[in-house]
């Protein structure tokens, strides 16, 4: 995988190279600019931990979220219960915002490997994978980050029952039909409509597994209309 150093983001920026004769070609594709080169990763899911520090150190973790990807953009996160990977993901993260000293939140994505973890971004900020928490979570990833760097306390990052994000890429389905699925939350950017481009997305919340399956089920539905 050849990627940009700089502006890389929802799978711009980067290459994927089968042989070692598609270097120069793709290196001019992305504009002959500093990059980064890559192996595979044979991983077996995608995990992400949204973390958040205060000012005096304290420091909190919502759940991991499984994360789906299509075409390097995230479509769907799902909140875990009891995620047997969580204390390892916390410990990761704990330690880089200690020696960051960081205040706020900073979001780590994941590689499940070999039934660990492997770091594969790192972003200094609120994140799409964290957006489930503004109906899902006791305090929001957004109000924690604020609380964060006010020098407020922190709130809890308890979920409060099933939770999902489903991202809406290039267009919004009809606003009418999305609302109409049960505990379902829409989030409308305001963007002008453009293929790739984040322009909204829906949070669902149950409180059951199996219900909120459903209710994704849905929205997926109208996604793909």
């Amino acid at each position: 995988m050849l990627k940009t150093r700089t502006l890389g983001y929802d799978g711009k920026g980067q290459k994927v190279l089968r042989s070692a004769a598609d270097v120069v070609d793709t290196f001019a594709e992305l504009g002959s600019v500093p990059c980064l080169l890559e192996g595979f990763v044979p991983f077996t899911g995608e995990v992400s931990l949204i973390a958040v520090r205060a000012r005096d150190g304290e420091t909190r973790f919502y759940p991991l979220v499984h994360n789906t990807h299509d075409s390097g953009i995230l479509r769907l996160s799902i909140a875990s219960t009891d995620h047997p990977l969580q204390a390892l993901a916390e410990d990761y993260a704990g330690r880089v915002l200690k020696q960051l000293d960081y205040v706020g939140v900073l979001a780590f994505e994941f590689f499940e490997v070999d039934g660990g973890l492997k770091a594969n971004e790192i972003a200094p900020r609120v994140h799409n994978s964290g957006h489930w928490t503004t109906e899902g979570a006791e305090c929001s990833q957004f109000e924690n980050h604020l609380r964060a760097v006010a020098g407020l306390p922190l709130g809890s990052t308890a979920k409060v029952g099933e939770s999902a994000m489903l991202n809406f890429i290039g267009e919004v389905p009809a606003v009418d039909k999305v609302v109409a699925v049960e505990d379902c939350h829409l989030h409308h950017y305001g963007k002008a409509f453009k293929a790739g481009r984040k322009v909204g997305h829906a949070t669902v919340r149950s409180s059951d597994r199996a219900t909120l399956d459903r209710q994704v089920k849905l929205v997926e539905a109208l996604i793909k209309g």
